[in-house]
């Protein structure tokens, strides 16, 4: 396998497994959630090198990132309970103090924790390729496709098991506690999740990727469907693909390649903005076009019925000649105004409809 392909992959699987749980962050408007998290994790892995004297051990890291990842998310539901702040300014005040002494911990100790910000933030996906999985002396392959092929395999199989109890404690959370479904252990559960999946990444991605694929293709996949299924199979989509639009971007500019990634996750989420089939800026545009000239040929429909001269309407109605006559071709194309004996305008029986309002529309 290619260097290349290795180096997509990585960044798909990466995309995926942020995805798949950060559709519901989205969902459920905690997305700044994921984004404290993707720091304040940092207090957990050098927490873990600096007791273990600094041990790699992936299951450690992830115990010790998740631990703070709960945490976090505790110590913001507690400030956020306090109703002295809102939730944003909780999350404000609560991860920057985490990861503060993350930051402190690596330099204060660096001969013990093998690991920099530089690193935790920006990481470096083209080194992918160069680390190998090695269990009990025999090379399972590459590490960053077994790790995160792991991780997205984990956060897949919890949105399967608990997809009906995740869907009702999203949109109503009220309705699942009386069920029984613990909205609030799912809740921790997720940002559990949400912990793993940014640790396990760190060394391949770093947290800029990671907090980038915890909510664009979320984002993107919500302005496109209404469908919670639909939305997560479109964010896995958008992910990968982000990933691999990504590779070819950073190799055609010799740019970083986390952060090329990162752009055209953002470029497709200004394409959903722009051209959603429902809440997309173009589609919203051309409909407020098309109920404004609708509304504009229904007033002058109702002036002429009403015996009005057309050659005083762009004074009656302040419109400029080109939009009278742009209107008065609109109205005599669909049929509401017709022209007899010459030049003189007639209102046709849809017309009258049209202007007593029981016109159903076109």
């Amino acid at each position: 396998m290619s260097f290349a392909a290795i180096i997509i992959l990585t960044g798909a699987l990466t995309a995926i497994s942020c995805a798949l749980v950060g559709s519901f962050l989205v969902l459920r408007r905690t997305a700044m959630v994921g984004d404290a998290i993707s720091h304040s994790v940092l207090l957990g892995i050098v927490t873990v090198f600096w007791l273990t004297n600094g041990s790699r051990n992936e299951i450690l890291m992830v115990l010790g990132a998740g631990t703070v990842g709960l945490l976090t998310v505790y110590l913001i539901e507690l400030v956020r309970s306090s109703g002295r702040v809102r939730e944003d300014a909780a999350i404000g005040l609560v991860f920057p103090v985490l990861f503060s002494i993350g930051v402190i911990m690596v330099s204060r100790f660096p001969q013990t924790v093998h690991i920099d910000v530089q690193h935790v933030l920006y990481g470096e996906i083209a080194f992918a390729p160069l680390r190998r999985l090695e269990l009990f002396g025999a090379d399972l392959g590459y590490r960053s496709l077994w790790v995160l092929g792991g991780m997205a395999a984990i956060n897949l199989a919890f949105v399967t098991l608990f997809y009906k109890e995740l869907k009702l404690s999203t949109f109503d959370r009220g309705l699942a506690a009386t069920l029984g479904f613990a909205p609030l252990a799912l809740h921790y559960a997720l940002m559990g999740l949400v912990s793993a999946t940014t640790v396990v990444a760190f060394d391949s991605v770093g947290a800029i990727l990671v907090v980038a694929m915890l909510i664009v293709p979320g984002a993107t996949a919500y302005l496109l469907t209404d469908r919670l299924g639909v939305m997560i199979a479109l964010a896995c989509g958008v992910g990968a693909l982000s990933a691999w639009g990504g590779y070819v971007v950073a190799s055609a500019y010799d740019a970083s390649i986390s952060g090329a990634m990162a752009t055209v996750a953002g470029g497709i989420l200004v394409l959903a903005v722009l051209g959603s089939p429902r809440h997309g800026v173009v589609v919203r545009a051309w409909t407020r076009a098309r109920l404004r000239r609708r509304f504009d040929v229904r007033l002058l429909v109702a002036h002429l019925a009403g015996g009005s001269d057309p050659d005083h309407l762009s004074e009656q109605f302040r419109w400029s000649p080109s939009t009278v006559r742009r209107t008065l071709d609109l109205a005599l194309r669909e049929g509401y105004v017709e022209r007899r004996d010459g030049d003189r305008l007639t209102v046709t029986p849809a017309g009258a409809a049209l202007a007593a309002g029981t016109d159903t529309g076109r």
